[in-house]
Parts: structure tokens; sequence; C-alpha cells
């Protein structure tokens, strides 16, 4: 008696499982956490921004992809910032990171 509830169950538990399993599709359209967004934006005019193939609005100029600047102390390489500044542990004015290629 104990072996064929033990059965029903097991098979009421299988049966559920094998029919969620295919009404859920893929999704294959999810962008990987390592893509990043790339922006453009004008060289006159900073605050246009658009997408590759754009045009600024105010010049006619193609949009050319935005450079991200990074800031760091010479003696602490772990301060970084986004724009200019002072190290907050030294106060040593940040110094543009130079990216290797």
């Amino acid at each position: 008696m104990k072996t064929t509830k033990f059965i029903a169950v097991f098979m009421l538990f299988a049966s559920t499982s094998i029919i969620n399993s295919f009404g859920q599709e893929p999704n294959t359209n999810k962008k990987s956490k390592t893509e990043t967004k790339i922006s453009y934006v004008c060289s006159m005019h900073p605050d246009i921004k658009g997408k590759n193939g754009d045009k600024c609005s105010k010049c006619g100029m193609a949009l050319s992809e935005k450079k991200k600047q990074i800031y760091t102390c010479t003696m602490h390489p772990d301060v970084m910032s986004n724009k200019l500044g002072k190290c907050s542990k030294c106060g040593m004015d940040l110094i543009e990171k130079k990216t290797k290629m």
C-alpha cells in the first residue's frame, strides 16, 4: 500500500514537472551582463546624444562614440573617479588613467 502511494505521488510530481517545462520558452533576447551600452555624442555639442548613425541636431555632424575617461591617484590606484578632482586619501590631484592596449 505504501509503495503504491509513493509511486502515485512520484508520478504526479514527475508529470507536473514535465508539463511545466514544456510551457516555458527560452528567452534568447536578453543582453548579457558583459554587454555595455555605447553612447554617441556630438564632438562640438556634448549635450546632444544619440545612437550610431545619428547626426547632431544643432550642426549636422555625425555623432561619434563617447570615450569614457577615468581619473586615478598616482599614489592610490584604488581611488578612481569619472571627473578631475583630488584623491580622497592624500589630497593629490587625480590624473587620467592610461588604458592598456
